[in-house]
C-alpha cells in the first residue's frame, strides 16, 4: 500500500502539469508528450484567425482558435514563428482566464497555453512584435489537444507580412481577418497538364488548357497522396472582379464550400473562404489551414494555387464525404466585396478528388430545356403566325365562316391560345425549378412577357363591337401591346440564348439572329404588298395568291431556324 501512495505521489505533479498548460518542454515540437500516441492527420476541427494579414511595429494582432464544429478542445499551445523558423517570436496579452502565458525559446510570454483541462470552443489572444521580427513574415502555430488519445500538432495560418508604418504614425490598412491579401507575382503557372491523371480538373469549355486559352476558365485539385489530406488547388479564368470554385452535394447553390479569388481596386489580389447558405452573398470563414498561396493577375485573367488541409464540408461539419459537384463562378467586386456572379459552371457529376479525372460543364437541366423550347416556339413561331394572320391573311378565306365567325379571326384565336398557354407553362415550369428570383435582365423580360400575354385574351374577350365608335381605340391598343409583348420576348429569348451557350462563337445567338432577321423580312414583304391597290377583282386574287406563297416560304424558314435552335438548346 505504500508503494502505491508513493507512486501516486510521484506521478501526480506530472498529470498537474499537462492539465494545468505548464508545456514548456513543447515549445520546440509542439506535440503534447502523450507516450506512444501520434497526432491525427486529418485536418484538424480547429482553426487559427487574425484579424489582419499584415502586421507593424508596436502593432496589435488579435489571435483566436476556434472550433469549427459542435467539438471542443481541452488544450492547446499557440506561438508566433518567423515563416520557417523553429523558436517562438513576439509576446502576447490576454484577455481570458481560460489561457496563460509561457516562456518559450527564453522569451517570455510568447506562447500561450491552457490552464485546465476544461472543454473550449474558442480563445483569444492578442500578439505584438519585436525587434527581432522586424522585416520577416510571420505565422501562427498552434497544437489542440481533444482528449489525450486525439489530438493535432502545428495548425498554422496563413502567413502575415511586415508592413512599415505609415508617414502619419498609423499602421498601414490591412485586409479582413478571412481574407489573405497577397502581392501578384510574375506568373502563376497554371495548365491542364496532369489532368486525368495525377488532378482532378474543370474546365470551360470542356477539356481546355489554361496555358493555351486566355478565355479558358479552370480548376484543379490535387491530393499529394491518399493517406496525406492536403489538396493542392488551383484556378484561373478572365474576370474584372473575382473567379471562385466550390464543392457542393447537388447542383444548385446553397449549403456550398467555396475558395474566391478576386482583386482590388488597387491591384492587390486577395483569398477568401467562404460558405454559401442559399442565393445570399456567401459568408466568409477562417482561411483556416490554408498554405503556399500563388497569385497572378495578367491581361485580366486571375489565377490562384494554394494548398489546404481544410476539411470539405458542405454543411459546415467535421466530417468527409468524398464526393461532390464541382462549381465555378466569376463575376465583378466593388470595394473588395463580391456582387453577384455573371455566370456559373457545374460538372455533370460528383467527383472524388482522391481519383483524378477531367470534367465538363453539366448539362442543362431538363425543366429549363422544356421553359426555354415552350418560350421560342411561342414567340418566333406560333405567336408569330397569329399575328401575320390578323394583319395580312383576312383576305385568303373572305367570305368564309366557321360556327359564325371569319376562318382567319378562328385561326387567329387559336394559334394566340396555344401561345399563350405556353407561355404560362413555361413560366411556372422556370419558377417552379428556381423557386427564387434570378439577377440580370432576362426574368424581367420574362416577367413582363408574361403579365402582357395574360393581359391581352382578357382585353380581346372584354372588347366592344365592331361598329361601337371607340373600336379604334381596342384595335390600336390590341396592336400595340402584341408589338411590345413581340419586341420583349425577342430580348428575352436572345439574353436566355446568350446564358446557356457555351460555344466559342456563340451560335445559338448568331442563329437567333437569323431567326430574327428571317422573321423581319417577311413583315416588310407582306406589309408592301398589303398596301398595293386591290381594285379588281383579279388582281386581288393574284395579290391573295402571292400572299399565301410568301406565308409558305415564311414557314419553311421559320420550322429551319426553329429546329436548328431546339437542336442546340436540347444539347446545351
Amino acid at each position: 500500500m505504500d508503494h502505491i501512495v508513493l507512486l501516486l505521489v510521484c506521478v501526480a505533479p506530472v498529470v498537474r502539469c499537462y492539465s494545468s498548460g505548464q508545456v514548456e518542454e513543447s515549445c520546440g515540437t509542439m506535440q503534447p508528450r502523450h507516450s506512444g500516441l501520434s497526432p491525427q492527420t486529418v485536418p484538424a476541427p480547429f482553426t487559427i484567425t487574425t484579424d489582419r494579414s499584415s502586421y507593424s511595429p508596436g502593432q496589435g494582432v488579435k489571435v483566436q482558435l476556434q472550433a469549427l464544429g459542435s467539438t471542443p478542445f481541452s488544450g492547446f499551445l499557440l506561438q508566433a514563428r518567423e515563416v520557417g523558423g523553429q523558436s517562438a517570436v513576439g509576446s502576447f496579452t490576454l484577455t481570458t482566464n481560460a489561457a496563460q502565458l509561457l516562456t518559450c525559446s527564453q522569451n517570455p510570454n510568447s506562447a500561450v497555453s491552457h490552464t485546465s483541462a476544461s472543454a473550449k470552443t474558442s480563445v483569444e489572444a492578442t500578439w505584438k512584435s519585436d525587434a527581432a521580427t522586424e522585416g520577416k513574415a510571420i505565422q501562427f502555430h498552434a497544437s489542440f489537444v481533444q482528449n489525450f488519445r486525439t489530438f493535432w500538432v502545428d495548425v498554422t495560418t496563413p502567413a502575415l507580412t511586415f508592413t512599415k508604418p505609415s508617414t502619419s504614425g498609423s499602421a498601414s490598412s490591412t485586409t479582413p481577418a478571412t481574407t489573405t491579401a497577397l502581392q501578384p507575382t510574375t506568373t502563376t503557372t497554371i495548365s491542364s497538364t496532369g489532368c486525368g491523371v495525377t488532378k482532378v480538373c474543370f474546365s470551360q469549355p470542356a477539356n481546355c488548357d489554361p496555358a493555351v486559352r486566355s478565355d479558358c476558365y479552370f480548376m484543379s485539385a490535387m491530393m499529394s497522396s491518399p493517406t496525406d489530406r492536403a489538396i493542392h488547388f488551383e484556378m484561373t479564368g478572365p474576370s474584372n472582379g473575382y473567379i471562385a470554385f466550390g464543392f457542393s452535394d447537388d447542383q444548385k447553390m446553397g449549403n456550398d464550400d467555396i475558395y474566391i479569388c478576386g482583386t482590388g481596386s488597387n491591384g492587390q489580389v486577395w483569398l477568401q473562404h467562404a460558405f454559401s447558405t442559399g442565393r445570399t452573398t456567401p459568408q466568409t470563414v477562417p482561411l483556416g489551414n490554408v498554405s503556399d498561396v500563388k497569385a497572378s493577375v495578367h491581361n485580366g485573367v486571375i489565377s490562384c494555387s494554394f494548398t489546404s488541409m481544410n476539411t470539405i464540408s458542405t454543411q459546415r461539419t467535421t466530417g468527409l464525404n468524398n464526393t461532390y459537384y464541382l462549381m465555378f463562378a466569376h463575376g465583378p467586386t466593388t470595394n473588395g466585396q463580391i456582387q453577384i456572379h455573371v455566370d456559373t459552371f457545374i460538372s455533370t457529376d460528383k467527383i472524388d478528388i482522391s481519383s483524378p479525372r477531367a470534367l465538363g460543364d453539366a448539362a442543362m437541366p431538363s425543366i429549363l430545356k422544356a421553359h426555354g423550347t415552350l418560350m421560342l416556339i411561342a414567340w418566333m413561331t406560333t405567336g408569330t403566325l397569329g399575328m401575320m394572320v390578323a394583319r395580312y391573311m383576312k383576305g385568303m378565306a373572305k367570305g368564309q365562316n366557321l360556327c359564325g365567325k371569319d376562318v382567319w379571326f378562328l385561326v387567329h384565336v387559336a394559334v394566340m391560345s396555344v401561345t399563350v398557354a405556353a407561355t404560362i407553362i413555361a413560366f411556372i415550369l422556370v419558377f417552379s425549378y428556381a423557386r427564387d428570383w434570378s439577377d440580370g435582365a432576362h426574368p424581367v423580360l420574362g416577367c413582363l412577357v408574361m403579365i402582357l400575354s395574360f393581359l391581352q385574351p382578357i382585353v380581346a374577350l372584354l372588347r366592344c363591337g365592331p361598329q361601337h365608335r371607340l373600336r379604334y381605340v381596342f384595335n390600336w391598343s390590341h396592336f400595340l401591346n402584341a408589338v411590345v409583348i413581340k419586341v420583349l420576348a425577342v430580348a428575352a429569348i436572345f439574353t436566355g440564348l446568350r446564358m446557356i451557350d457555351r460555344t466559342e462563337d456563340q451560335w445559338l445567338v448568331k442563329v437567333m439572329g437569323g431567326f430574327f432577321g428571317w422573321e423581319v423580312l417577311f413583315y416588310i414583304l407582306l406589309e408592301i404588298y398589303s398596301r398595293k391597290d386591290k381594285s379588281t377583282d383579279r388582281f386581288e386574287s393574284k395579290m391573295i395568291n402571292t400572299d399565301a406563297l410568301l406565308m409558305v416560304v415564311f414557314l419553311l424558314g421559320n420550322l429551319t431556324f426553329l429546329v436548328a435552335l431546339l437542336v442546340g438548346i436540347g444539347n446545351s
